[in-house]
């Protein structure tokens, strides 16, 4: 959320949201044993339908809202998914990819983060900025 101009995103009518610290997260992520992230997705799901969302460190949220969109009322407009490391991020991604009905933008392997999900969202802003 840090990296992503607001202010080009406000041009459109956007706003960048992260959920992760919301008030009942930590409790919830622990009744229903799920990491805070994707907990964090989990109760805001309503949220999601034609979005964009960008994932770039836990491959336990781009799973989740994987998972969420496989209803269409959660479906996201597209998903950004680089996480990084060697938990699960490969995977992730590769079921990203693999959802072909999803626009999706990531890139392969255990490289990622959140630097390279925010120069996605604000490289696709520079471009509808010019049209």
């Amino acid at each position: 959320k840090a990296g992503i101009s607001k202010s080009k995103l406000q041009k459109f009518g956007g706003r960048a949201e992260c959920y992760l610290n919301d008030p009942g997260v930590i409790d919830k992520a622990e009744e229903w044993s799920l990491t805070r992230s994707m907990t964090a997705f989990r109760l805001n799901a309503e949220n999601l339908k034609d979005s964009i969302i960008a994932i770039g460190n836990a491959p336990t949220a781009l799973f989740e809202v994987l998972r969420l969109a496989e209803e269409e009322a959660y479906r996201p407009a597209l998903i950004i998914g680089t996480p990084v490391g060697f938990v699960g991020a490969k995977e992730s991604k590769e079921l990203l990819w693999s959802r072909q009905e999803i626009p999706s933008i990531t890139i392969n392997g255990t490289r990622g983060g959140s630097p390279i999900a925010a120069t996605i969202v604000n490289a696709l802003l520079q471009i509808a900025y010019k049209l």
